[in-house]
């Protein structure tokens, strides 16, 4: 062979080599994209803002996020686990909303090894599978602790003396009876009223009226965005006189701001509710957080509002940190041909950051570290310090309160 045609078929050979295909790998998005699409939006934007700092071509292989609406139904939630387990391109799940699919599904989660993270869902019970053979990861309110920060707003703050608790009769909402009334238990009398997904106005006016008539002078609320919308209307619905301070859960954010907060509620409704420690304004802005912002505009602008507010900002900013931690394990990780392989380094990996990542809310040193029994929030990024109390300002802006 003559030196000239060998030098051709190398440089041929190794131009199909570096024109191959890269790999894919699928992270699955198991969330609401129907009800509460506001919000599984926000969460998805959130993350693909985080990947878009990291080059994974170099390590062999890109991300892409596959979107699996549940439309807030937990055997289609679990559907999309089983789906997830057979696909050999599908590294991790990000979680969405809701709680129950979580819960209920977690022992078929955790026996088949798929990693989810949750930027979102707060129910208690999730991370806490009692065995080190837990793979779900949360970066969101842990409602094991956030009942301690709505009961010590509404006791210490609002001078509650007798709250009526008004919650989603799902397992989301007894956890959050189980640790709003362990706070509450000998500080305050209170009643409790439990509601079911898609209530109506109606009964919604008559239940809040129920709890004013029997002397509750605040009400704490645990609901999502749609049956929010309705207790909120009910409270404006009432006489001056009767209405009383609602303290709730951040489950009314996962919408459009503008149309929970409209002029009637606004004027009639004192309103505030719980929330990660940082806003895209006020006193929490940084030249980090600035610049985050500034990309989100560029890259979705239909994810940012009237007002320049990040819609459902919680889940934003949440998949957002999440997205910088999994960036981080992923640098850790050699990824192989055999999947099951790749999600259990990947699960190690996050189980064992040493270098510390900056995020908006907070900087994370070892956000995550193996589960114990006497360490059950080894799967938490975030703390009670880490949850503070907002409102919506005159524009329907979040402004996160200083704890």
């Amino acid at each position: 062979m003559k030196l000239s045609t060998y030098l051709f078929m190398l440089v041929f050979f190794s131009s199909l080599s570096v024109a191959s295909p890269i790999k894919t790998y699928k992270i699955y998005h198991d969330a609401d994209y129907s009800i509460n699409r506001d919000a599984a939006l926000a969460m998805k934007i959130g993350l693909l803002t985080a990947l878009s700092e990291f080059d994974s071509e170099p390590l062999g292989y890109r991300l892409e996020i596959v979107e699996k609406n549940h439309r807030g139904n937990a055997n289609r939630s679990f559907s999309h686990f089983k789906q997830f387990e057979k696909d050999d391109d599908a590294l991790f799940v990000l979680g969405g909303v809701h709680s129950p699919p979580y819960i209920q599904h977690r022992e078929y989660i955790n026996q088949s090894r798929i990693p989810l993270l949750i930027p979102w869902a707060a129910g208690g019970p999730i991370t806490r599978y009692p065995s080190d053979n837990n793979w779900v990861f949360r970066l969101s309110i842990d409602d094991s602790i956030a009942g301690q920060r709505i009961g010590e707003y509404a006791i210490g703050q609002l001078q509650c003396k007798k709250p009526h608790l008004f919650l989603e009769d799902t397992q989301w909402g007894k956890s959050n009876y189980k640790t709003i009334s362990e706070y509450l238990d000998g500080k305050v009398t209170y009643g409790i009223s439990w509601f079911g997904w898609n209530t109506k106005q109606n009964t919604a006016n008559i239940e809040i009226r129920n709890a004013v008539v029997g002397g509750s002078d605040c009400i704490i609320l645990v609901s999502n965005y749609t049956e929010s919308k309705h207790f909120l209307k009910a409270m404006a619905l009432l006489p001056k006189a009767d209405r009383v301070p609602i303290v709730s859960h951040w489950g009314l954010t996962g919408g459009d701001a503008e149309e929970l907060m409209t002029k009637q509620i606004k004027e009639n409704v004192t309103l505030s509710f719980i929330q990660s420690c940082f806003g895209f304004s006020g006193a929490w802005q940084t030249p980090f957080s600035l610049d985050v912002h500034a990309r989100v505009k560029k890259m979705f602008p239909a994810a940012i509002g009237k007002k320049d507010e990040v819609k459902a900002q919680a889940g934003f900013v949440h998949a957002y940190d999440l997205g910088r931690i999994v960036t981080q394990a992923l640098q850790q990780v050699t990824m192989t041909d055999d999947m099951p392989s790749n999600r259990d380094k990947f699960k190690s990996a996050l189980e064992s950051i040493e270098r510390p990542i900056r995020g908006l809310i907070k900087e994370y040193n070892k956000p995550f570290t193996q589960w114990r029994q006497t360490k059950t929030d080894a799967h938490e990024a975030l703390k009670l310090e880490n949850f503070c109390m907002a409102e919506f300002d005159q524009f329907n802006r979040i402004m996160v309160l200083p704890n």
